[in-house]
């Protein structure tokens, strides 16, 4: 009878401490995750759309562009690759934090699938008078941008893709980042141990993003980590990470309905997509793409040519806005040119400046959509897979 309970109340004392440390851990966690937002406050402005407070950035003026980032990124990351600052020198270009990264909200209550998030970014593109923007999505943000497209073909002219992930496939890194998605479990791992999982894990996870292109120094010095580990955010990439293949999956059997010219890039050291699964396949389905396949470049296409995916969006968005079009170097040109520096920075050549902005006069619209003509999306063409 002793013995009972002497175990029961060893049991219960375990039980408190137990109970006492995951709190100690868990107001820990929170102070940190206030001190990462007093320490990288927003950068740009906000807009109230279903409930959800969504943080954008906004530079630039001309036909409009948008970019959504992928899994883990927000503005900060888009930001520290230099497209936002190329770009800007000759369109309006517009990026948010999608819900639950940087300093936008994720309400609990709803299922933040890419259609969800396509509706969610519809409305705000209408209230900013963004309508018809060209798209670029990258990784986990390709699958909204393509929802977008199909559900709302209005708000879309056209769409470019960085490194995307179109078709589910097994993966194993789908069950390792999981798990604080899980309701109750899930709450208890975001606020003790996950934020420290993290922050081990990010070394690795960033070389492995970049590879085989080394990690970049103004990423590193710019990408606010502390913010990517607050539990809200570590809750939405747990979320997305758990959709993702059957998000694909959904998404897959609409691909013929797309009507937009798309641009697909994508490394061919990508760890995260196969290009050759995903981009590759992508391209042979749909009638007006166009396919680069860059090698010597890995998942973070944007970081490794901003200067030519910002070309590419400027000559998009003017042929598809009924603009003259740059075409002294057309976007396949300035694609099939550029080469990213060896230490991951972008070489002097390669960055904007106000002489390299004026330098493009009008005249025929360049070859960057393999030969397909704008109006004419319902001609199937041949392509040539790069």
């Amino acid at each position: 009878m002793q013995n009972t309970v002497g175990g029961q109340g060893r049991g219960a004392l375990i039980t408190a401490l137990s109970a006492a440390a995951i709190a100690a851990l868990a107001i820990r966690t929170s102070r940190q995750a206030r001190a990462a937002e007093k320490r990288h406050p927003p950068t740009g402005r906000f807009i109230e759309v279903e409930g959800v407070r969504l943080h954008y950035l906004e530079r630039g003026d001309g036909p409009p562009v948008v970019f959504l980032h992928g899994n883990g990124a927000m503005i900060e990351e888009v930001a520290s690759s230099g497209f936002i600052e190329a770009a800007a020198r000759t369109n309006r270009v517009i990026v948010f934090d999608r819900p639950g990264y940087g300093h936008s909200t994720r309400p609990r209550a709803r299922l933040w699938t890419p259609q969800a998030q396509a509706r969610l970014f519809r409305q705000a593109l209408d209230r900013l008078g963004a309508q018809r923007s060209l798209v670029i999505g990258h990784s986990w943000g390709t699958l909204v941008a393509l929802a977008l497209a199909l559900d709302h073909p209005q708000s879309v002219s056209g769409l470019i893709l960085l490194g995307g992930y179109y078709y589910p496939t097994a993966r194993a890194d789908v069950l390792l980042l999981s798990p604080p998605a899980i309701p109750v479990i899930g709450d208890v791992l975001r606020y003790t141990v996950s934020p420290v999982i993290g922050r081990l894990a990010a070394p690795g996870m960033f070389k492995k993003m970049f590879g085989p292109l080394p990690v970049p120094a103004r990423f590193s010095r710019e990408y606010p980590l502390g913010l990517a580990l607050r539990p809200v955010a570590i809750r939405a990439s747990a979320e997305e990470a758990a959709m993702m293949v059957p998000a694909a999956a959904a998404l897959r059997k609409r691909y013929g309905e797309l009507r937009q010219p798309v641009l697909l890039l994508a490394g061919d050291g990508d760890r995260m997509a196969d290009p050759a699964r995903q981009s590759r396949r992508l391209h042979r389905e749909l009638r007006h793409s166009e396919l680069k396949i860059e090698p010597g470049v890995g998942h973070m296409v944007h970081h490794a040519m901003p200067v030519a995916i910002a070309q590419a969006a400027r000559a998009m968005s003017a042929v598809l806005g009924g603009a003259p079009a740059p075409s002294r170097l057309s976007t396949r040109e300035w694609l099939s040119n550029y080469r990213p520096g060896a230490d991951g920075e972008v070489p002097e050549d390669q960055r904007i400046d106000e002489t390299t902005a004026d330098s493009f006069p009008a005249s025929d619209p360049p070859s960057y959509m393999g030969g397909l003509r704008i109006g004419e999306p319902d001609r199937k063409v041949e392509k040539e897979e790069a």
